[in-house]
């Protein structure tokens, strides 16, 4: 059919919709153009016939851009800006509904530009609300859930719904940020969603009972793991933060939290012992509170981790009854005399400390050099005047922090309470605490100008999280926030140094390299390397709004901002020992450009890693660790140090570490891999149960070596990609192996997992390709893995993979 036989009148659209086809067919989109505008001049009826045609169109229900029937409403809607003017109101009122109600039934995807348009043309919205969410349900019906939630959203039918039909599908399959956008803006919608989550939150939910709910819903394992309490909690408290939700309709989302923040103070003083009991008392009081049931959870957690006495003595001061109590508490109750039923809260606030530590904590810990005389109270406006006069000199150096009471999970404004300013030889603690001093104009003026003034350096570390802090203090700081100029975050500093892997300070003893056996993180780590000391942080989960404080308290708050003044000095003194610039303000601005130059080394560094680079991922070492260091940065191993098989090699991974647990699987290493809801202490069990080795990074190595001993925990960097934190095990522990070992054992998680059909995926021949050429065994490194997986040689090596996926009774952990 040609062009010229659309001149007809009155054409008929399926005779238009032949010719579309047909161009299409040949993707002919210039020519499809030019019979877009010439058909749809010639059609009778435009706005009925458009939907015949996107009705026979293939594809019509997907409307993506790659289909015919998108093109063809792209189309008609060019054609209606520059042709006739057309609307519904010119039609019949019963013809009008029957041409809406059948664009209706043509949205059944979320292609933007598909909807919107198809919805503007034929007026949708005036379409009567119950015929639309008639449509809406029956895309429900259909499985339809994104396209039904996305097109009630579009149509402003939110309030016309069910909520919990509508949305319990969606979280199911983790789209939950969609689920949010359906109720945002509706109040009641808002606290509807909160409070169904929160119902989830609930010790006795089962995710099989929601499930019943909709039968026909398929759900993979990942998504079940995301509706556990764990991580329905994190959802409840942001959710309730974000739409500003009263914590009344919340109670199981907090319970869990306190619950968990219990458990975790209960374990840092009894198991990890790195808290001290007068701390650890002010904050359980506060995160117990009155409620009974973590009342009788602290007494049976004291039964676990301390002693029967300390339990007894609790459950006395809480009133526990008898029946609530664990076993032998309430006999130890009975045995106990008078004068030691009663805890004292005040044993040591009451005490008289002494300014200057012990000889023994000063060797260890770096100290202010301050008298006691030299570190003064801000809490009146006569002293905050003298505190001006020293801290707004212009041209000087101010070290900035901030102190604010931990509410370890807890569903509370985190308020400044002490905010530390030292200048030479002095430092001032602005108490916000005291009665009424944290309201005077004069206080939030001073904060604005200190910040605000360009010739005072102001030194801090991290100091995010203390605006943020300060902003939830004084309102009117996020109504207008504070004018930034003058600032040096040393936190960048730091990560500066980091990157530079400086082996070693100039002058400083062997402890301070970087990243190599340190036990200390942040600014306790940045004073450790520069001035050969760490802070001694024990003070820093006070309770920083109980007054008076400790001396141990002020002694804390004065070091942490003066260390500031002295690792200024000593950077600014000799930048070129720390690999840093001359200034150290250009730090900051230039750290976008060096983050792409990261970006570009990466991958050689993985390759070749340099041996600075080595030290700094490897924090702990096993039996023979200078060898095993060698063989980290890529040498030969010894004859002392034997190969290992895979199988030799036992490990446990810490649920951030999954991607590198499923690299050594396929290698044959015999790996256990923690779930997202299990604890961290989970993996020290498995390690002291079996016999293995845990593999971990970030924050709970510090716990888990602790737990374990020396040589039983390695540390990798979390910044690397799972194959290079493979390859650095896999020298580590001189694990050789042979291509018979790469899939000899099965994935219990997905990663190459295919289906069992004949054949093996692109997908699982491409990480063939990039397993064996990691470990140097491709028969062919020069060759693409489209030219390898042609031919038999590498066929027979990653063939394992497909027996072992078609023999269920081999797929084994």
């Amino acid at each position: 059919m040609s062009l010229t036989s659309l001149e007809e009148k009155g054409l008929d659209p399926l005779q238009l919709s032949e010719k579309f086809f047909e161009l299409w067919h040949q993707n002919n989109l210039q020519m499809l153009h030019l019979a877009a505008i010439q058909g749809f001049s010639k059609l009778s009826e435009p706005l009925e016939a458009l939907l015949t045609i996107l009705e026979s169109c293939p594809g019509k229900q997907k409307g993506r851009s790659h289909t015919l029937g998108y093109h063809i409403l792209m189309e008609f809607q060019t054609w209606m800006k520059e042709g006739p003017q057309m609307s519904l109101s010119s039609l019949a009122e019963d013809k009008a509904v029957e041409l809406q109600r059948r664009a209706l039934g043509l949205l059944t995807d979320t292609q933007p530009n598909f909807v919107d348009t198809l919805m503007n043309i034929y007026q949708i919205k005036t379409l009567d609300p119950s015929i639309q969410c008639m449509h809406i349900y029956k895309l429900q019906a259909l499985n339809c859930y994104k396209e039904a939630v996305t097109l009630s959203i579009k149509l402003g039918l939110q309030t016309e719904l069910n909520m919990e039909k509508m949305l319990i599908p969606l979280i199911l399959q983790d789209k939950l940020p969609l689920a949010e956008s359906f109720v945002k803006g509706h109040r009641q919608l808002e606290k509807q969603l909160v409070m169904l989550l929160d119902s989830w939150c609930h010790p006795d939910f089962n995710v099989e009972e929601i499930r019943k709910k909709s039968p026909c819903l398929s759900l993979a394992k990942h998504y079940v793991t995301q509706i556990q309490p764990k991580m329905l909690t994190k959802h409840v408290v942001r959710l309730m933060e974000k739409f500003k939700i009263d914590q009344s309709f919340c109670p199981n989302a907090l319970h869990k939290r306190r619950l968990d923040s219990l458990r975790y103070l209960v374990y840092k003083t009894f198991g990890d012992k790195t808290m001290t009991e007068e701390n650890w008392t002010d904050h359980v009081q506060y995160v117990v509170a009155d409620d009974l049931e973590l009342q009788v959870h602290l007494v049976e957690l004291l039964v676990k981790y301390s002693s029967l006495r300390k339990a007894s003595q609790w459950s006395l001061r809480y009133n526990l009854p008898k029946d609530r109590l664990s076993q032998g508490v309430w006999e130890m109750q009975q045995s106990l005399p008078p004068d030691l039923q009663q805890i004292c809260l005040n044993d040591l606030t009451t005490q008289e400390e002494e300014w200057i530590p012990s000889q023994s904590h000063c060797q260890k810990f770096y100290q202010a050099p301050l008298t006691k005389d030299k570190v003064h109270f801000v809490d009146t406006l006569e002293t905050l005047q003298r505190c001006q006069s020293f801290v707004l000199k212009e041209s000087g150096v101010v070290g900035v922090d901030m102190e604010w009471q931990p509410t370890f999970g807890c569903i509370a404004a985190q308020n400044v309470a002490l905010i530390q300013l030292a200048v030479l030889d002095q430092v001032f603690l602005l108490d916000l605490c005291a009665k009424g001093f944290c309201h005077q104009p004069d206080l939030v003026g001073f904060i604005r100008a200190l910040f605000s003034e360009r010739n005072i350096l102001k030194l801090g570390y991290g100091m995010t999280g203390d605006l943020k802090c300060l902003s939830a203090t004084w309102p009117e700081l996020s109504e207008e926030p504070l004018k930034m100029e003058g600032m040096l975050d040393l936190l960048k500093v730091h990560q500066e140094i980091q990157r530079g892997k400086v082996n070693q300070v100039q002058n400083a003893p062997r402890e301070v390299l970087v990243g190599e056996d340190s036990s200390e993180k942040g600014l306790s780590l940045l004073v450790q390397q520069v001035l050969g000391k760490p802070l001694d942080k024990t003070e820093q989960m006070s309770n920083w709004e109980k007054r008076p404080l400790r001396i141990s308290q002020i002694r804390y708050a004065a070091a942490d901002a003066y260390c500031l003044l002295d690792v200024y000095s000593a950077l600014s003194s000799n930048p070129a020992s720390f690999g840093l610039p001359a200034d150290l303000r250009s730090i900051t601005s230039g750290q976008s450009e060096k983050s792409k130059d990261k970006e570009k080394k990466g991958k050689k560094a993985a390759q070749n890693p340099s041996k600075e680079e080595c030290q700094g991922a490897q924090r702990v070492s096993p039996p023979h660790s200078d060898k095993l260091k060698g063989l980290l940065c890529g040498e030969q191993p010894s004859e002392d140090t034997p190969p290992l098989t895979p199988q030799q090699l036992r490990v446990v991974c810490d649920n951030m570490l999954q991607g590198l647990g499923r690299y050594l699987r396929c290698l044959g290493v015999d790996v256990v891999m923690l779930e997202n809801t299990d604890d961290h202490r989970v993996a020290a069990k498995l390690a002291q149960d079996e016999g293995r080795v845990i593999l971990t990074c970030g924050q709970p190595f510090q716990t888990l070596r602790s737990q374990v001993g020396e040589g039983r925990c390695l540390a990798l960097d979390c910044s690397e990609k799972a194959r290079d934190q493979a390859i650095r095990v896999l020298r580590h522990f001189n694990v050789q192996p042979t291509p018979s070992d790469i899939f000899s054992r099965c994935q219990s998680r997905r990663l190459f997992l295919v289906t069992c059909f004949p054949g093996r995926s692109r997908k699982e021949m491409t990480a063939s390709y990039r397993l064996v050429t990691a470990m140097n065994m491709c028969p062919f490194p020069e060759l693409t893995w489209k030219q390898c997986s042609k031919r038999k040689d590498f066929c027979r090596i990653t063939a394992p993979v497909t027996t072992c996926l078609r023999n269920p009774v081999n797929r084994k952990s």
